[in-house]
């Protein structure tokens, strides 16, 4: 059949040939109905105009009015795959499996699954517990870690599952009050993310964690640099039960950050520091330190300054001899860090460059790894508590991660989602509709304090209570009593391997002995406690 020429051009005639017999009707039967016509007929042929001759864009010129329905379609791409073609486990960032089991337990609904797994269990890359035959009965009490080195004069007894780094300004004022409450009602930690510690954070008297950034907000001088006067200050509440140094993200490390002054308000204006209506900046590095042992003094500081309440950084690992540094400035300087918390790669509730969100940062359970054998190796792993972030929503999200090195876990979007995130993907654009991601009030009066807050120290339980079901199954007291040798990993095909082979061990003071270890042995070579840069390089620049 013959192909009509310039058929994409019919819907913009049939809009004209519209338009010109609704005036012609408007003209002998005037009324409603032919004013409407008119109305609907003439703003299509008006749109199909203007597309014509559209001065950019390249698919309306060609497709007047009918372009329109690829946009409309395009728009709700992502609501139609999540809906209608999503299975339950392979959906991303967060399976739809792993969505429902947050909500079930936020709301204290059933979150058992019918009809066994739905995970191909001899596909590559599954893991599982192993469990024991000897398994013992579940101890529901929640278990703490008491977090504080040699140095500290006020230990922290935490939680092992704890709200992740989230900023105000990146969340509602709602969402910050919901977690706080939450928080305290249950008995564990919130962060507060770099953003600065605002009223919001104060309001319902949780445990916090003041992380500081390289903006140092809620403690900087009006040139943007550290006041020590400042952190004091605000370090005394006695709400702030330990302070963070954060060096990077897993969404985007390595990277700054611009708030622009569109969206500085008042309020956040008060809790940075900064002044109304300006572009507010988070440089990618400090401006307080320089070299890893300026860091440990900085972090000795720290401590200080807060009364003696424990003190840490959270980081995403990138170059190991950065790390590896840093902790050859700890046995220069006799300076330990209280926790170090290890994010990784796949975490981030915000916007990043997709470059940084999908291609720099170690994963977190590789980055876990390093840290707890590189603080093994040169000895310090006693010091030295480690948290870890990076996707963590489920009691075995926990388990493994405890299996690896974690002394306790953070999590963000799983405290999210507890909230009512539906993923919707939308936290960039300030319509997040659920009111969690957002700082338009009409959108955020939508999320209730008191309901959500329950539904945060809900989820909290019930995660924990799944550990402890787990741990209890494998023949365990405790989840510190976890090892690599108690998950398995089908690597490809019939090729199973534990994560005591999969993650090697390092022995105790190996570093300071010299090790043929691949992972730590020239990296540790290029390691200069008083430069990130590696030796090389430093010893060319000096």
């Amino acid at each position: 059949m013959p192909r009509l020429p310039h058929a994409r051009f019919i819907p913009l005639a049939l809009a004209l040939g519209g338009a010109a017999l609704s005036l012609l009707a408007v003209a002998i039967w005037p009324g409603f109905w032919s004013g409407l016509a008119l109305l609907l007929t003439g703003g299509l042929a008006a749109l199909g105009l203007r597309d014509l001759f559209h001065p950019t864009h390249a698919v309306l010129r060609n497709y007047p009015i009918a372009a329109h329905l690829r946009f409309i379609l395009e728009s709700i791409r992502p609501e139609m795959r999540q809906y209608f073609f999503e299975d339950e486990k392979h959906g991303t960032p967060f399976s739809r499996d792993k969505r429902a089991v947050v909500y079930q337990r936020a709301k204290m609904q059933l979150d058992k699954r019918p009809f066994g797994t739905q995970y191909d269990v001899y596909a590559d890359g599954f893991e599982w517990l192993q469990h024991s035959m000897a398994a013992k009965p579940p101890v529901h009490e929640a278990p703490r870690v008491i977090i504080g080195g040699p140095d500290c004069a006020k230990p922290y007894e935490s939680s092992l599952l704890n709200i992740s780094a989230m900023s105000f300004g990146s969340l509602s004022a709602n969402a910050i009050k919901a977690l706080n409450k939450g928080a305290r009602d249950g008995g564990f930690a919130h962060d507060t993310g770099e953003g600065g510690l605002s009223p919001h954070h104060r309001e319902h008297g949780g445990d916090l964690i003041w992380e500081i950034g390289s903006g140092y907000f809620s403690a900087r001088n009006p040139d943007g640099s550290f006041s020590p006067e400042l952190f004091a200050q605000v370090a005394a509440n006695d709400q702030v039960k330990m302070v963070e140094l954060k060096l990077s993200q897993g969404a985007k490390p390595g990277h700054g950050g611009v708030l622009p002054g569109a969206k500085v308000t008042a309020e956040i204006a008060l809790t940075r520091g900064v002044p109304i209506g300006e572009d507010c900046v988070s440089p990618p590095s400090h401006s307080a330190f320089s070299t890893p042992v300026e860091m440990m003094r900085f972090i000795a500081e720290m401590r200080r300054l807060s009364g003696g309440k424990p003190a840490g950084f959270k980081l995403c690992i990138g170059h190991r001899w950065e790390f590896l540094a840093i902790c050859k400035a700890m046995l220069e300087t006799g300076i330990t860090p209280d926790f170090i918390v290890v994010d990784g790669a796949e975490g981030g509730t915000g916007a990043a460059p997709l470059e940084f969100m999908d291609h720099i940062g170690m994963p977190m359970r590789e980055g876990l790894d390093f840290v707890h054998n590189a603080l093994i190796g040169v000895g310090l792993r006693n010091r030295v508590k480690i948290g870890a972030s990076g996707k963590i929503a489920s009691g075995f999200d926990m388990a493994r991660a405890m299996a690896l090195g974690a002394d306790w876990c953070n999590a963000a979007r799983g405290f999210m989602f507890a909230l009512g995130c539906i993923q919707s993907l939308s936290c960039h654009t300030d319509r997040c509709p659920t009111g969690v991601a957002t700082q338009d009030p009409t959108r955020s009066r939508a999320l209730l304090v008191p309901d959500k807050a329950t539904r945060v120290r809900q989820f909290h339980a019930a995660t924990l209570e799944a550990l402890g079901d787990m741990v209890a199954a494998a023949g365990l007291d405790h989840p510190s009593q976890l090892q690599p040798e108690h998950f398995m990993r089908r690597v490809a095909g019939q090729d199973v391997r534990s994560f005591a082979q999969l993650f090697p061990r390092m022995e105790p003071g190996a570093l300071l002995l010299g090790t043929d270890d691949p992972r730590f042995r020239e990296a540790w070579a290029l390691a200069d406690a008083h430069s990130f840069a590696p030796r090389r390089l430093a010893l060319m620049s000096a």
